[in-house]
């Protein structure tokens, strides 16, 4: 009985207040209502996650950090010995792994052959990538008034709960956050402008 009352107030807090904080870090009231590009190609997501950051530079200097992004290409700019087979997530921009077009894939295998297709690239402002009715991942980017970049992400969902696919799931819904936030942050610090020479502004 203890054990049934613990597990429903851990699914009590977990709904009310965890859950709605991982899906919205970073991100305006707005921009979580706002409409992207990827909303079309997932109906009724069961996992709905808008995330958001501003970084100092314009859109057209950030935009090429995104398209580098992925497994055996430039890394995740997160948790690396976690998503990245423990190899170092660039710290410069890569030139030869600056052409991303529809149809293309985002390595997300070791062997850099499997993972999420480019649905659209629309430099320097948009990019969506995954499977319609399936998971996508959007990325918007867009000017704000003091010329740097507001960067909106936003992974949608629709979970199979009696697929294999479930496991992947619902390591998402628990872990998703905390890949995302560190990606967010380190572009951020990656983005930054030097201050001075040696220096990095502050991060989180």
């Amino acid at each position: 009985m203890l054990v049934l009352a613990g597990s429903a107030a851990a699914a009590f807090v977990y709904l009310r207040y965890v859950r709605p904080w991982q899906l919205t870090w970073g991100a305006t009231a707005a921009e979580v209502s706002r409409h992207l590009p990827s909303d079309d190609l997932v109906s009724r997501p069961t996992f709905d996650a808008t995330r958001a950051i501003t970084l100092e530079p314009p859109p057209e200097q950030v935009w090429p950090w995104l398209v580098q992004m992925g497994l055996t290409r430039a890394g995740w700019y997160s948790y690396d010995l976690l998503d990245n087979l423990g190899r170092p997530s660039a710290r410069c921009l890569v030139p030869e792994l600056q052409r991303l077009e529809p149809g293309d894939i985002v390595p997300m295998s070791p062997n850099g052959k499997q993972g999420m297709k480019v649905l659209s690239v629309e430099p320097p402002n948009s990019m969506v990538w995954g499977e319609p009715e399936g998971t996508t991942w959007a990325w918007q980017l867009d000017e704000t008034h003091t010329g740097g970049t507001r960067l909106v992400t936003r992974v949608r969902s629709r979970y199979q709960w009696f697929s294999p696919s479930i496991a992947f799931s619902l390591l998402v819904e628990f872990g998703d956050i905390w890949m995302m936030r560190k990606m967010l942050l380190n572009l951020r610090e990656r983005t930054t402008p030097l201050r001075r020479e040696g220096e990095l502004s502050p991060r989180d």
